[in-house]
């Protein structure tokens, strides 16, 4: 079995990396379960894992392999054995989460990858606030967000969601599908081809195993009929790339019940805020009280929702706040309070008195 490996996104960067390495062969990331990667390689696939060496020098648990990277490995079989990988090569994109649970740790969800979709359905799923965050943290990743809304049959008025996602998602494409008529998954088809690797990002149940089936031509992924609640249910358990006949390859993960920031693009993601925020008489303007602040004034008059605001205003604060300990989040929040109440010295008064509070 041959495989095109510049169909499934190997490009020349990659290849120049890779010849650092002696003695190794480049592969992609297709699965993982637990220690255990399958590897696509140019001669097929097979399963391997990750050095001793390598283990001990990596630094954080987003260095380890991740569905969608490029790797050198010591194999392309295993009929010797399962496959080592000493090597993650660079990545030109990754869409990172918070991992669930900790406080610091970065779960790749899927990287090297050249669109982003962000699936979303038009029944009981539909929620503009998620959206903003998948977004953000979209744009942040280095590939290019696309807003698809699946289950358009089960939409009573899709034209005021169209105008709706619309006005937040700036400068996105946005795509309806279903899953009811053959024809109903065309809209994503373009954007898969030969070299280009898509992520199917979401929430549980909103079709993105039964969109891939649909461009695959085959059911590959598992799939499960809508709740009586109106929500999809839970299929896929693990993150998984595969290849697309026509050239290309897809990205299936899992449902995201949270979606914990590491880091977002919020210049790009929230356009409209900051285009309004430069039109303000202050350039340290808080948006709040201050005279002449044009992002009030836009809420006043109906052209910005009091919603996307305050949406705007958490995520900065999470993405401000994240990696920081207890401390330094605190000193941050301070020196926020404190910014147009006499700056420092108020905040280091302010901290000096709780600390005597403490001590009593």
């Amino acid at each position: 079995m041959q495989i095109d490996m510049k169909s499934l996104g190997l490009t020349a960067r990659f290849i120049q990396e890779a010849t650092i390495y002696n003695g190794l062969y480049i592969g992609r990331i297709a699965s993982q379960y637990k220690d255990l990667y399958k590897v696509i390689t140019e001669t097929g696939e097979l399963a391997a894992e990750v050095s001793g060496k390598f283990c001990y020098h990596v630094r954080a648990l987003s260095e380890y392999p991740a569905v969608g990277d490029f790797v050198m490995v010591d194999r392309t079989d295993n009929s010797n054995g399962n496959g080592i990988i000493h090597q993650v090569l660079t990545r030109k994109s990754a869409f990172a989460r918070k991992l669930a649970g900790t406080t610091n740790d970065t779960q790749i969800v899927a990287s090297n990858i050249d669109t982003v979709f962000i699936c979303m359905s038009l029944n009981n799923d539909f929620n503009l606030r998620r959206l903003e965050r998948y977004l953000a943290i979209a744009w942040d990743s280095g590939a290019i967000p696309v807003v698809v809304l699946t289950k358009s049959d089960l939409c009573a008025d899709i034209e005021a969601r169209l105008k709706d996602v619309a006005a937040m998602a700036i400068g996105v494409d946005v795509l309806v599908t279903t899953s009811t008529s053959d024809d109903g998954y065309l809209a994503v088809q373009s954007y898969i081809a030969s070299g280009r690797t898509v992520a199917f990002i979401g929430s549980s149940g909103v079709g993105k195993s039964t969109l891939i089936n649909r461009l695959l031509g085959k059911n590959v992924f598992d799939t499960n009929e809508v709740r009586n609640d109106d929500k999809g249910r839970h299929t896929t358990t693990r993150r998984e790339l595969v290849m697309v006949p026509q050239g290309g390859a897809v990205i299936d993960t899992p449902g995201m019940r949270e979606l914990g920031i590491i880091s977002a693009d919020l210049a790009k993601s929230f356009a409209d805020i900051d285009e309004l925020a430069a039109k303000c008489k202050f350039r340290d303007c808080t948006h709040g009280s201050e005279p002449n602040c044009a992002v009030q004034q836009a809420i006043n008059d109906g052209i910005l929702s009091a919603a996307r605001f305050e949406s705007y205003g958490k995520l900065k604060k999470e993405a401000k706040y994240d990696g920081l300990n207890s401390k330094l989040i605190e000193k941050e929040k301070i020196n926020a309070m404190f910014s147009g109440l006499g700056g420092m010295k108020n905040a280091r008064k302010f901290i000096k008195e709780k600390n005597r509070n403490k001590s009593r």
